[in-house]
């Protein structure tokens, strides 16, 4: 067997990504990273994994695992991941061999015609069904990403009730600021 010595960056649209999963389950689910990475890297060397994710509100948890157990980082994003994430993969197309985008986004496009054109091989992993037809057809490679793929988040628990406190007694409701002063000039006069 060849083994092929590639270093490979992977490049994640973490909200499009969710949703596409979510959308095609129907089901609260999230990548599983534990079994996606393996098999897109296929022996390859994994030499970045971002994950790219709107919003300021990002999983600690998520962050913490794919650290500990890829070496990569979540990057928070202001709007959409497009941007940043196009910007990334640029700056570090001479460093690597291939970018897969997991994303089926066809905003990525172009991105996928520029890279190519520095030598870079492109490979983009989403969910079929969502992903658009030009993205898959300008890809190298194109690695359709299943409910295999995922894990389904536990449901939330239904918010805790607190309990009622009893009410105080009322107090008297405060006399209004122009009644209090016709009573004071009452008092004077």
């Amino acid at each position: 067997m060849i083994k092929i010595a590639q270093n490979v960056a992977i490049l994640v649209d973490g909200n499009n990504i969710e949703r596409s999963l979510q959308g095609e389950t129907n089901k609260n689910v999230l990548v599983n990273f534990d079994t996606l990475i393996p098999k897109l890297l296929q022996d390859r060397g994994l030499n970045r994994l971002i994950y790219f994710r709107e919003g300021a509100k990002i999983s600690s948890k998520l962050a913490e695992r794919l650290h500990t157990q890829f070496h990569g980082r979540v990057v928070p994003c202001h709007k959409s991941a497009d941007i940043p994430l196009t910007i990334f993969a640029t700056q570090i197309a001479q460093k690597v061999d291939t970018i897969i985008i997991l994303s089926g986004d066809s905003d990525y496009v172009e991105l996928v015609r520029y890279l190519q054109s520095r030598g870079v091989r492109v490979e983009i992993a989403a969910v079929e069904k969502t992903t658009a037809e030009i993205l898959r057809q300008e890809a190298d490679f194109f690695v359709p990403i299943t409910e295999e793929d995922a894990f389904e988040l536990p449901s939330q628990k239904p918010p805790v009730k607190k309990p009622v406190k009893k009410s105080q007694p009322s107090r008297p409701a405060k006399k209004p600021i122009a009644e209090k002063r016709q009573n004071r000039q009452k008092k004077r006069n």
